[in-house]
């Protein structure tokens, strides 16, 4: 369980938040749940934690008001654990820390926007396909909040991208960052290839931190005519444990393109994405074939 603050630190926010998140069991569980994984034996399951401990770990992470139980059976009454919208601001903070492990300690301190084919992140991404997305609703260009996963399409194809420059400006150095720089042509090549995608069933959106007011202005500059999602609270980032790089003092995602189909699994991944023009085009064969 967690310690209590000494009554030097109770006044420092950051000994606060490690009483509360400091423990590897209780970040490994906001982890797990933003995945979608809110049932006490797919936990035990996937965590290969013991019933003793994960008992205590939920029993405190509901006490301290970032896990919430849910009832999702009655007679006897069984729980899940879902995140609380305390809890869900802590994604932002667990993506970084995953960001920051990616480059420190599972890579060499490089700053960079793509990847190694051996890399962690992409191995983590090459073992996507079979994962089920979560139901989550993110803000999109178009004013509301959308579903990355478009439940009338034969399957979504999710690009991510950095960032592009309209309205606001790149981040000085962005153009040295390697794998940073292609996002509006990436936008581009899919508004080009959009009614090929519609013939096909497919739908398309595009995922980047950026604030929907951001996107939105690009996408009317740009006549983009499928959905900009903003991810800038790091759900889906959270989700599918999506590669980032920190540039401008803001997480921005890698290129990446998922396929996922109507039942909302991931089918396919290019990742590092290090060919704009063909990963369009791949992204389309590989929907068609759903």
């Amino acid at each position: 369980m967690a310690r209590a603050v000494p009554e030097r630190d109770a006044a420092c926010a950051v000994a606060q938040a490690a009483a509360v998140v400091g423990d590897w069991w209780s970040l490994l569980l906001v982890r797990e749940t933003a995945r979608g994984r809110h049932r006490f034996d797919e936990l035990q399951h996937e965590l290969d934690i013991s019933r003793k401990v994960l008992t205590e770990r939920l029993a405190h992470l509901v006490d301290s008001g970032i896990l919430e139980k849910v009832p999702y059976q009655r007679g006897p009454v069984r729980h899940e654990y879902r995140l609380t919208t305390a809890g869900r601001a802590l994604l932002p903070v667990l993506v970084s820390l995953q960001d920051w492990a990616d480059r420190w300690l599972l890579g060499d301190g490089t700053l960079t926007a793509s990847a190694d084919d051996h890399s962690a992140e992409a191995r983590r991404m090459t073992g996507l396909p079979g994962t089920r997305l979560p139901r989550i609703t993110l803000p999109a260009h178009t004013g509301d909040g959308l579903d990355p996963v478009d439940a009338d399409a034969t399957a979504t194809v999710l690009f991510c991208y950095p960032a592009t420059g309209r309205p606001s400006p790149l981040p000085d150095g962005w153009s040295d960052i390697p794998g940073a720089a292609g996002c509006t042509l990436e936008n581009r090549l899919f508004a080009d290839a959009y009614d090929d995608f519609r013939a096909a069933g497919v739908a398309v959106r595009g995922v980047s931190t950026q604030r929907p007011d951001e996107q939105r202005a690009f996408a009317a500059a740009e006549e983009i005519p499928f959905p900009l999602l903003s991810d800038m609270d790091a759900r889906l980032s959270a989700a599918l444990r999506l590669p980032t790089f920190r540039a401008g003092q803001a997480l921005r995602l890698k290129r990446a393109v998922l396929v996922v189909d109507r039942e909302r699994t991931v089918r396919h991944v290019q990742f590092p994405v290090t060919d704009i023009p063909a990963a369009v085009g791949t992204s389309l064969d590989l929907a068609r074939r759903l």
